[in-house]
């Protein structure tokens, strides 16, 4: 069928396939079985939802990866059934509703195999399925069907996807695509470059790069790819190096800098993008990631059909757990002003174990305030209109920019099918070591400038109990750090472009003068556990509590930090406590404890000092009642100062003045 008058016909999305055949990844792409739709949480009460066992993963059929016969096509053994119904070849229809200027689909399907079946499928927002079209095959010859679709159907969700069936015969789908006709001014694709920050990962990043240029449809859209080096480690001394630049065929441009953080690293790429004036979107992308590079392709399709200029994000699926969904959307929750998952979202979601058609949950749209930098698109027009980056280092800057481009008119949405895989944020807890300072710092930074409440809603009571929690757990070094950012934020704006290049060598430097601010790889680098007094019988205080044991916890506590710290507790620690057990209210019942750290390479003495917990707890009231107090004023000053330091005119002297730093050093 042809285009329509004034259209133009544009492929929206192609069938994919994982063709390195990983059997990890193929459920994210074809699907062998059969739906089992799991319960309907929105019809039953909160005390039935409360009931309800953890759902159970179907026992899953795996598709032969041997049937992987190419980038685009799939063999269907005889009598078998294959769906497209996936994370990656399903159409998520109601984003192309809500968003997009598209109204009307065409799935073309080229396939062969006497007597096989194609039928199309769509899904509610609840998930409950609908036959929608189908056609069964004669003769051997491959056949090119059509079907015509609709969207007007998907204003809360749903989703597109089609199954093949083969008859006595195999079947193979040598390629599928959903496309559309669009108006003649939206005929050509916008191009893209790529900002890459790296700091000393040059065997992942040069594999990074290497994928992205071996892909000749992501080449096609791409201008460049912006690789900020910020590390000691040069990427260029890498062997693999000169594999990875020649397949960006001259796309590449190595900028090396001082260390700028994510902040720094990704606001040069968008301003050497801005100033290059040759693409329409800026792409961040994590250096440590592993990219399906149709995801490129489909979020700048997507851009370019969106109504207005749109932030377009991806998802992030587990790289250790390859068909585990990570995250699939986040959202700034106001009065807490904290980054969380919309509340339908399921996390840490598991394909392999319970497939796109069989939970409800997947087909409702998801929508965003914000997505992470791991992947995401940004419109050079948003660039230009709400300014670049933060100079935060790291943390907050990817969701600050999306709620500041969200109350300028620019909306983000993370669309499924697009997505990289990276270390899930559930492996590490980045809130206990240096970067402590920065999730303080930045978080109440960006709840100055975006809250709507006159004193930042829960923000400054939530920051007063956290703090508290790390006192009473010997954690001295992060409450430290967390107040030197309080410190800094009552200082205001100005300092945050000269504290790029500073303030990280200043708080490693103050977190080494804490005893939990050391940690040692070697068991035996500790003392024995030793105890002058065993605990009392059924009081064993390594063993998990309920809630009301967390608060006989805290009261105790509270009053064990006026007491002098038990005999030998200074010289041997009292547990050994590993870090999934190390919440505050397990902590907190010990003078001395070892404690692993969260990725299990190595461990840190926690070790109670009276004097030093009076003097923390006494800065740390007199901070918080400060802080509190001086909100609206703050708030008023970072909202003016943001448009200057978020300009480009004011980031391009912060890269002059590290430039001319690292000539002078």
């Amino acid at each position: 069928m042809s285009p329509k008058p004034d259209t133009v016909r544009r492929v929206l999305q192609r069938v994919v396939l994982p063709a390195d055949h990983d059997i990890d990844v193929l459920p994210l792409y074809v699907d062998a079985d059969r739906p089992q739709l799991d319960v309907d949480k929105s019809t039953l009460t909160p005390a039935q939802r409360g009931k309800i066992p953890p759902t159970e993963p179907n026992s899953q059929v795996s598709p032969d990866p041997g049937a992987v016969l190419g980038r685009h096509s799939f063999r269907v053994a005889h009598g078998e059934r294959i769906s497209f119904g996936t994370y990656f070849n399903g159409f998520a229809a109601s984003y192309w509703r809500m968003w997009t200027v598209v109204t009307k689909v065409t799935l073309n399907v080229r396939v062969h195999g006497d007597g096989a079946a194609v039928i199309v499928y769509r899904s509610m927002p609840n998930g409950r399925a609908q036959r929608v079209d189908s056609t069964v095959l004669s003769g051997t010859e491959p056949q090119d069907l059509a079907f015509e679709l609709t969207l007007a159907p998907f204003g809360d969700g749903g989703w597109y996807w089609f199954d093949v069936i083969a008859g006595d015969s195999p079947a193979v789908m040598e390629e599928a695509t959903w496309v559309a006709d669009v108006p003649a001014e939206r005929a050509d694709p916008g191009s893209v470059s790529i900002g890459i920050t790296t700091m000393n990962r040059t065997e992942f990043v040069t594999k990074l790069l290497s994928q992205i240029g071996g892909d000749d449809d992501v080449r096609a859209v791409l201008d460049k790819v912006y690789l900020v080096d910020q590390g000691s480690q040069r990427v260029v001394d890498d062997p693999r190096y000169p594999a990875a630049e020649k397949a960006l065929g001259g796309a590449l441009r190595l900028i090396e800098q001082g260390n700028m953080g994510g902040s720094g690293g990704y606001a040069r790429s968008q301003l050497e993008t801005l100033e290059a004036g040759e693409s329409t979107y800026m792409m961040c992308m994590d250096d440590d990631v592993v990219c399906e590079p149709e995801s490129i392709l489909r979020a700048v399709t997507f851009g370019d059909l969106c109504r207005r200029p749109t932030i377009v994000g991806g998802h992030m699926f587990s790289l250790y757990s390859k068909a585990r969904l990570h995250s699939f959307g986040e959202i700034i929750q106001p009065y807490r002003f904290w980054w969380m998952s919309p509340p339908t979202v399921e996390t840490d979601w598991d394909f392999a174990g319970r497939n796109l058609r069989s939970a409800r949950w997947l087909h409702r749209r998801i929508d965003v305030d914000f997505n992470g930098w791991f992947m995401c698109l940004i419109p050079t027009e948003v660039l230009r209109t709400v300014g670049l980056s933060l100079p935060l280092f790291i943390k907050w800057d990817d969701s600050e920019f999306g709620v500041r481009a969200k109350e300028a008119g620019f909306p983000t949405v993370t669309l499924p099918g697009a997505a990289v895989w990276h270390v899930p944020w559930t492996d590490k807890n980045d809130a206990l070591d240096w970067q402590a300072y920065f999730h303080q710092r930045n978080r109440t930074i960006a709840a100055l400038l975006h809250s709507p409440y006159e004193h930042g809603g829960r923000v400054v009571r939530e920051s007063f109990n956290h703090q508290v929690k790390h006192l009473f757990s010997m954690q001295y070094s992060t409450a430290e750090l967390r107040h030197l950012a309080l410190e800094d934020v009552l200082a205001g704006p100005a300092g945050l472009h000269g504290d790029l290049l500073t303030k990280l060598p200043q708080i490693r430097e103050l977190r080494t003068q804490f005893p939990d601010g050391r940690t040692d790889p070697d068991p035996d680098a500790f003392p024995a556990v030793r105890r002058e007094k065993p605990p009392k019988r059924g009081t064993d205080p390594t063993q998990p509590k309920g809630k009301l044991g967390q608060l006989v916890s805290a009261a105790t506590s509270a009053v064990r930090q006026t007491l002098p710290t038990r005999a030998l507790a200074g010289d041997h620690p009292e547990a050994r406590l590993s870090a999934m057990d190390a919440k505050w209210w397990m902590i907190s019942q010990f003078d001395s404890v070892v404690v692993s750290m969260p990725d299990g390479t190595s461990a840190s003495w926690l070790q109670r000092d009276r004097e030093e917990f009076r003097d923390l707890m006494k800065r740390t009231v007199d901070i918080h009642a400060r802080l509190h107090r001086e909100w609206p004023r703050l708030a008023a000053e970072y909202r003016r100062a943001l448009p200057d330091i978020t300009s480009p005119e004011q980031w391009a002297k912060t890269f002059d003045a590290s430039a001319s730093r690292s000539e002078g050093s």
